[in-house]
C-alpha cells in the first residue's frame, strides 16, 4: 500500500525580521572587535536570506515575550531552563496551527487521525508536543504518539518514513506529522565563527503534513521509497548540544565542501538515475551548501529555485524546512502529475537522509 501526503500545513510566529537588522544587532554586541564585526557582516550578507521569522518580538526591536533577551542593543544570554521554559509556552500553538491547516487540507477529520508524529530539537518537556495535539486539537485519545526528537534538520524524512511505515502496516491509518523549531531561542553572542554562522541562517517556523493511503481522488505526494547515509566524516563538523546558556551549535566549514564531496555518490545510491527527476526539494541548511548539492550534482539554476526561495523568505527552519518547499512544490501549478521528486535533508553526522516521491494530480 502506497502512503501519500495527502496534505502540508505551515505556521510562522508573527514576528518577522529583516536579515540586516538582524545582521547590525548581533555585530553591535559588547567584546565583538573589528574581525567578529567583519566576520559578521559577511556571514549575514552571503546567507541569501531577505527576511526570517522569530519567536522572540524583542530581536526585531519589539516588546512582549516572557523571556529577556535583549536590553537595549545587548543581547542577553538567559539559563537554558528559561529558553525552555519560553519553548513550552510557544511551541505548541505554531505545531497546533501547522496541523489543523494540514488536517483542513486533508479532506479528514480530527478525529480521523489515527497515529501522532511530532519533531523538534529546539526544546523538550513531557507530556510533550505530541500530547499537546492530541489535546489542542481534539484528537481521539486513543491516536498513537510518537515523538522524534533532537535529530536536528533532516528530521523531517525520517518522521515521514515512519509515518509511510505505519501506513505500509495498516492501510486504514491516517498519520498526522508534525515539525516546529523555534531556533531562535538558542542564538549565542558568542563571537566564535560557528555560533556567527548559526546566527546567521536559523530561524522559527512549523509545519505538518497527513499521510495515508493514496486516495486517486487527491493530490499529493506518493512516499515511493526513503534512504539514510553517513557521510565518512564530518562527525565534529555539525553538532548539537545542551549548553548551560541555550542549545550550542557547531556548524564549520567544513559541512557544505563535505556535503559537495560525497552527494553524488550517495544520491545515485539511494535515489537512482539522477537524469529521471523533475523536481527537487534540497534542505537549505545554507546558501552554500545548496550551492555544493547543485554543482556535484550537475543540476541546472532552476533545479533548487524552491529551496532558495524558502531560505529567502524564511531562513533555516531546522526539521521543519523541508516541508515548506513540498508545500510550495505541490502548489505550483506548472508541475503535473507524476513528476518524481527527489528530497535530501542533511544533520549532524554528518547524516544525509532521502525520500524518492511522486507528485500526484486528481
Amino acid at each position: 500500500m502506497t502512503a501519500r501526503i495527502l496534505s502540508i500545513g505551515t505556521a510562522l510566529p508573527e514576528t518577522r525580521v529583516d536579515q540586516a537588522v538582524l545582521r547590525d544587532l548581533f555585530a553591535a554586541q559588547p567584546g565583538f572587535d573589528r574581525k567578529a564585526q567583519r566576520l559578521v557582516g559577511a556571514a549575514f550578507d552571503a546567507a541569501a536570506i531577505d527576511t526570517r521569522h522569530v519567536v522572540l518580538p524583542q530581536l526585531a526591536g519589539g516588546d512582549g515575550g516572557a523571556l529577556g533577551v535583549r536590553d537595549g542593543d545587548t543581547l542577553l544570554m538567559p539559563p537554558t531552563g528559561a529558553r525552555n521554559d519560553e519553548y513550552r509556552r510557544t511551541a505548541p500553538p505554531l505545531f497546533a496551527e501547522a496541523a489543523r491547516a494540514a488536517i483542513a487540507g486533508s479532506g479528514r477529520t480530527p478525529d480521523a487521525i489515527t497515529h501522532v508524529v511530532t519533531v523538534s530539537c529546539t526544546g523538550m518537556f513531557a507530556p510533550g508536543p505530541d500530547y499537546r495535539l492530541v489535546r489542542d486539537l481534539g484528537l481521539a485519545t486513543s491516536a498513537e504518539r510518537y515523538h522524534l526528537g533532537f535529530i536536528g534538520c533532516a528530521a523531517a524524512i525520517p518522521a515521514l518514513r515512519l509515518a509511510a511505515r505505519i501506513v505500509a502496516a495498516d492501510a486504514g491509518a491516517v498519520v498526522l506529522v508534525a515539525c516546529a523549531e523555534l531556533c531562535s531561542l538558542h542564538w549565542q553572542t558568542s563571537a566564535h565563527p560557528d555560533q556567527i554562522v548559526a546566527a546567521s541562517v536559523f530561524a522559527d517556523g512549523a509545519a505538518a503534513a497527513v499521510v495515508a493511503s493514496g486516495d486517486p481522488a487527491h493530490a499529493g505526494f506518493d512516499l515511493d521509497g526513503f534512504a539514510t547515509h553517513v557521510t565518512d566524516d564530518g562527525e565534529a563538523d555539525m553538532a548539537w548540544t545542551v549548553g548551560d546558556a541555550g542549545f550550542e551549535m557547531t556548524l564549520t566549514p567544513e559541512v557544505p565542501r563535505i556535503i559537495g564531496r560525497e552527494i553524488a555518490a550517495i544520491a545515485g545510491d539511494v535515489i537512482g538515475d539522477l537524469g529521471e527527476i523533475d523536481a527537487w526539494a534540497v534542505h537549505p541548511g545554507g546558501r552554500s551548501i545548496l550551492d555544493r548539492v547543485e554543482s556535484a550534482l550537475e543540476l541546472d539554476a532552476a533545479a533548487l529555485a524552491p529551496s532558495r526561495e524558502v531560505l529567502r523568505a524564511h531562513g533555516n527552519m531546522s526539521s521543519a524546512t523541508l516541508l515548506f518547499i513540498l508545500r510550495d512544490l505541490l502548489a505550483d501549478p506548472s508541475r503535473a502529475d507524476g513528476d518524481r521528486v527527489a528530497a535530501l535533508a542533511f544533520g549532524p553526522g554528518l547524516t544525509v537522509e532521502a525520500a524518492r516521491l511522486t507528485l500526484r494530480r486528481p
